[in-house]
């Protein structure tokens, strides 16, 4: 099953690559909608149903303390030094979760992975 994805600004192009080339369907900012607020990146999720991957810290304060609901967040947490290992973890927690991803703050980093369901 392919993922709608909102891939952030800070995403690297090899990382939207790999995730396109494993069939998931990549809206990233950098092409096209550069500059976005973080209120306006997570009205475009909604709108298009789909999932945030970004490195940017504060969507977890957007999701935790602010409370912004109807979306979801991997934010990924890594040294340059482990882009392959994290570009392997990402696709293996999208797989696995493919079909419950819906309403999670998932933290990626190298030697974890944490999922916290949102509501």
């Amino acid at each position: 099953m392919s993922l709608r994805i909102l891939a952030d600004e800070n995403i690297s192009f090899s990382m939207v690559s790999l995730l396109r080339n494993h069939g998931h369907h990549v809206i990233w900012i950098m092409e096209g909608q550069r500059g976005l607020s973080d209120r306006e990146i997570i009205e475009v999720c909604r709108e298009e149903n789909a999932i945030l991957i970004t490195e940017d810290s504060d969507f977890g304060e957007w999701v935790f303390a602010h409370k912004e609901k109807g979306f979801s967040v991997l934010f990924l947490r890594y040294n340059q030094s482990d882009l392959e290992q994290i570009c392997q973890a990402l696709l293996n927690v999208l797989e696995k979760y493919k079909d419950n991803i819906t309403r999670k703050f998932i933290v990626i980093t190298k030697n974890k992975i944490r999922i916290r369901d949102l509501f």
